[in-house]
């Protein structure tokens, strides 16, 4: 898929800079030809001399470069390429992206191409869950740019949670799926997963049992449709795939405003599994077993994501619900449907005896507005990669 292609790899000033190593190295194999831009700050982190070994090519650097001007100015250069990555993408690069800034060759390039653009965001947990940061993301993707990661882990600075910048491998997924000549191909697809945790305390939450399997099963199945996929995923069992943009969210709330800030998006598919309560009186101290008495736990209604979707000014053209039943399937899917507004319901029985949750296969009902299709037992693979058939014919 990448024979042929052309990359231009701007590496932005974070440690996760030696990762591009490694990308570059990965990208030639796959046979694309890579054009390195560095950034003054990715100076700091690895050497012109490194990448330009690696790539095969001379290292771009300095917009005011009069050589490079003569044989390839910065406009020709910001599209000579078939798509240009970001990686490491800061939050001062994804900043300047956002408010057009031009003020060396890299943010020139990004503001005077006309291809598309891929950005592996890396930074630190905090600067990452920012209002300004989550502002600017939500604006590049409406923009038309897409994204891989971050994930989650241990940080050069010592903390540990969302903003590690996606692996080699994963941004070559990323990569190759920009290529991807699929039906679902410049379409824009939501899809939440997992469970929602909600805090009683700093130790326990209200949970369920779901796996997030079939979730990121969709996202699989879309993905490789061509569609660009964003991912959000409360805290599954189930690693999120590569090749798609990953929102990690703990509760319901956050869950809600993460879909929020996605939109607007060709179709929404929401497989969490969503707590429909919260506890209104959570504490920020380890509730203590005293004898012979019992915490009061005051329970609060969690917000309605799918029903609020529905009713949202930038709804989706194509909104499918999935409703987890352990008796009466399919009629309190039908009902839920009309309830909440949505296109389609995907209905399944939860009860134990089942193996679903958690399970590697799924039995599904598929209930649009002509009635309710059974579907035979299968792995959740399928499932998801005959709904992921079904949304693309009708957007097509």
């Amino acid at each position: 898929m990448l024979a042929g292609k052309r990359v231009t790899l701007i590496i932005g000033g974070g440690i996760a800079a030696y990762k591009c190593l490694d990308l570059i190295r990965q990208l030639r194999r796959a046979g694309a030809e890579v054009i390195p831009v560095l950034t003054r700050a990715g100076t700091e982190f690895v050497t012109p001399l490194s990448v330009a070994a690696l790539a095969g090519m001379q290292v771009y650097q300095d917009l005011f470069d009069l050589k490079d001007e003569a044989e390839m100015g910065h406009i020709q250069l910001s599209r000579a390429a078939d798509l240009l990555v970001v990686a490491p993408a800061t939050a001062d690069m994804m900043a300047k992206m956002t408010g057009g800034h031009a003020d060396d060759l890299a943010t020139t390039l990004l503001l005077a191409t006309d291809k598309p653009v891929l950005i592996a965001p890396a930074m630190n947990l905090r600067m990452w869950s920012h209002p300004a940061t989550q502002r600017n993301l939500a604006q590049l993707h409406a923009d038309g740019v897409r994204s891989v990661g971050p994930n989650s882990g241990d940080m050069a600075c010592g903390e540990y949670g969302p903003g590690r910048m996606a692996e080699p491998d994963e941004i070559l997924s990323a990569i190759a799926a920009q290529f991807s000549a699929g039906p679902m191909s410049g379409k824009r697809v939501l899809v939440t997963s997992g469970p929602t945790h909600e805090p009683i305390d700093p130790v326990r939450y209200i949970a369920n049992r779901s796996s997030g399997a079939q979730g990121a099963a969709l996202a699989v199945a879309l993905r490789d449709l061509g569609a660009e996929v964003i991912f959000v995923t409360g805290p599954a069992s189930v690693p999120p795939p590569a090749g798609v943009a990953v929102h990690r969210i703990e509760t319901a709330r956050e869950m809600l405003a993460a879909v929020e800030a996605a939109l607007p998006v060709d179709a929404a598919i929401f497989a969490a599994a969503v707590a429909d309560w919260r506890v209104e009186n959570s504490l920020t101290q380890k509730i203590k077993k005293v004898a012979q008495t019992s915490p009061s736990i005051t329970l609060s209604e969690n917000p309605d994501i799918l029903a609020t979707v529905c009713a949202h000014p930038e709804r989706p053209k194509l909104v499918i619900g999935f409703a987890a039943e352990t008796e009466n399937v399919v009629p309190h899917a039908t009902a839920k449907r009309l309830r909440k507004g949505c296109d389609w319901i995907v209905a399944n029985d939860v009860s134990p005896a089942t193996g679903i949750m958690g399970g590697s296969n799924n039995t599904v009902h598929l209930i649009t507005e002509a009635g309710a299709e059974d579907w035979p037992p299968l792995p959740k693979s399928e499932v998801a990669q005959r709904l992921a058939a079904r949304i693309a014919e009708a957007l097509a």
